[in-house]
């Protein structure tokens, strides 16, 4: 049985407070996820919205993840992850990799897993990935709120 994810990660300020969303659907059912972090950068919180979602599902399941984050989605698809780990988490221009502690996390997760990530588009007409950017939203706003500043 496949379990579908889709993700959004939101900073109000980058870096700043920020939020995450994930929606896991499966068995007929959607289950929507959030989290918060005080003080972060947006590529973290698309991040997070995956790895959250990830650390749901069962060991050794099918998975789709759908996220508007060309950073994540084509980590995977072009397989940026494997010239990192052999050059010692230094990326193409000499730097070390910005977030390797989670990419380690989610790729821990992913060869855990049968996973897929899937490009959408951001802002666009996909209910699903809607709901997330209203959600990773909300959850940014409200660490926003929470450090005395008006949105």
């Amino acid at each position: 049985m496949m379990i579908l994810i889709y993700t959004d990660g939101s900073t109000l300020k980058n870096p700043g407070p920020g939020g995450w969303a994930a929606l896991l659907m499966e068995d007929g059912g959607v289950r929507e996820l959030t989290g918060v972090d005080p003080a972060t950068t947006n590529n973290r919180m698309e991040m997070m919205g995956v790895i959250e979602g990830l650390r749901t599902t069962p060991y050794g399941a099918e998975v789709q993840v759908y996220s508007d984050s060309a950073y994540v989605v084509n980590c995977f698809l072009q397989k940026w992850f494997v010239k990192w780990k052999r050059n010692g988490w230094v990326n193409s221009m000499g730097k070390p990799v910005e977030n390797q502690d989670l990419w380690e996390v989610l790729l821990g997760l992913v060869r855990d897993r049968q996973v897929e990530f899937v490009k959408v588009k951001g802002h666009a007409s996909n209910e699903f990935n809607n709901r997330c950017d209203e959600l990773a939203g909300i959850a940014a706003r409200s660490q926003f709120e929470n450090q005395g500043e008006k949105v």
